[in-house]
C-alpha cells in the first residue's frame, strides 16, 4: 500500500471510530445538547455512550472533593449521572457545558451542595431520597404485584471498609459523618420487584417505562445496590442498557434482565426510578 493510500486509510479509521472518543467533555456536550430533538427523552441520551469504555473509580482522582467531569469513561452510577444531566438540562432549554456542570454537581451531591468528600451521595438510596425531595425523580412504590418484596435498608459497608476508599483512607476523619449517614439510612424500607416477577408480561410493561432507572437490589453485606441501569424494552422482554465491567463498556445487554439477575446470586430484584417530568 502507498504512503498516501495508508494516510487515507487512517484518516477514515479515525474519523469513523475516534471523533467522539476524542472530543473533551465540554464539547461532547454541549454538541449532543444543541443537536438533539425536541422529543428526545432519556434513552436517546443514554444511547450516544454506548461503546464508551468502562472505567471505575474516576472520581476518586482529587484529595479534596472537587466536580469532576468525564463523559469518556464510566462506571455504572456516573453513566446514570451524565445521562441524567444532559436529559434534564435538554428538558429545561440549557445548551451550555456550565448548564451540565450545574446539573451534574445538583445529582451527584446532597441537595446539590458540594461540601468535601462526606456531601457527595454514595449510596444510591440516598441518592433516590434526595433527588426525589429535590423534585427531579420519583421512585415507583405500590404494595402490590409485582412490587411483591420489601428491601430493609442495613448499610454500612463503606465505614466497615474505609481502606477500600481512597479518599477514606486518606481522611479517616471523615468516618464518622459516613457513619451518620449510614445510619439515617438504615431501617428505611422501599418495594421492589423481585427478580422471579421479572418476566416479559404485560404488568410489567405497564409498571416499567422505556428509560426508567433500574437499581439492583442485592443480598451483599452492607450494600443497597449492585449496579444500575436504563430500562430498554425489546420484543423478548426487559433488557438493562448499562456502564458493564463484563463487558468493559457501555451496553445494551443483549440477554434480558431477568436472565441477567439469575446470573449474579446475590442480585435480588430491581427498583424502579422514573425523572419527573417525562
Amino acid at each position: 500500500m502507498s504512503k498516501l493510500w495508508m494516510v487515507l486509510a487512517l484518516l477514515l479509521i479515525n474519523s469513523t471510530y475516534g471523533i467522539a472518543q476524542k472530543e473533551s467533555d465540554s464539547t461532547f456536550t454541549e454538541r449532543v445538547l444543541h443537536e438533539a430533538p425536541d422529543n428526545a427523552e432519556i434513552l436517546h441520551f443514554a444511547r450516544l455512550f454506548l461503546g464508551r469504555p468502562y472505567v471505575a473509580h474516576t472520581l476518586e482522582i482529587n484529595d479534596v472533593e472537587k466536580l469532576v467531569v468525564n463523559t469518556r469513561q464510566l462506571d455504572c452510577t456516573t453513566l446514570v449521572e451524565n445521562v441524567v444531566a444532559l436529559t434534564l438540562c435538554h428538558q429545561q432549554g440549557k445548551r451550555s457545558f456550565n448548564d451540565f456542570c450545574t446539573m451534574l454537581q445538583a445529582l451527584r451531591y446532597r441537595q446539590g451542595i458540594l461540601d468535601n468528600y462526606p456531601s457527595r451521595l454514595h449510596y444510591f438510596t440516598d441518592w433516590i431520597v434526595d433527588k426525589s425531595e429535590m423534585g427531579l425523580v420519583s421512585e415507583i412504590q405500590m404494595d402490590k404485584a409485582p412490587f411483591t418484596a420489601l428491601q430493609t435498608i442495613k448499610v454500612d459497608y463503606m465505614s466497615l471498609h474505609p481502606k477500600t476508599y481512597k479518599t477514606l483512607a486518606a481522611h479517616p476523619e471523615f468516618i464518622p459523618q459516613i457513619i451518620t449517614q449510614e445510619k439515617a439510612l438504615t431501617g428505611k424500607t422501599f418495594h421492589y420487584i423481585p427478580k422471579t416477577e421479572v418476566k416479559n408480561t404485560k404488568l410489567l410493561r405497564s409498571v416499567i417505562k422505556d428509560g426508567d432507572i433500574l437499581a439492583i437490589t442485592c443480598s451483599k453485606p452492607g450494600l443497597d445496590i449492585a449496579h444500575l441501569g436504563f430500562a430498554v424494552w425489546r420484543k423478548d422482554g426487559l433488557h438493562l442498557l448499562n456502564a458493564s465491567m463484563l463487558h468493559h463498556k457501555v451496553v445494551e445487554e443483549p440477554m434480558t434482565l431477568r436472565q441477567y439477575l439469575y446470573k449474579h446470586p446475590s442480585h435480588t430484584g430491581i427498583r424502579v426510578v422514573r425523572l419527573k417530568g417525562k
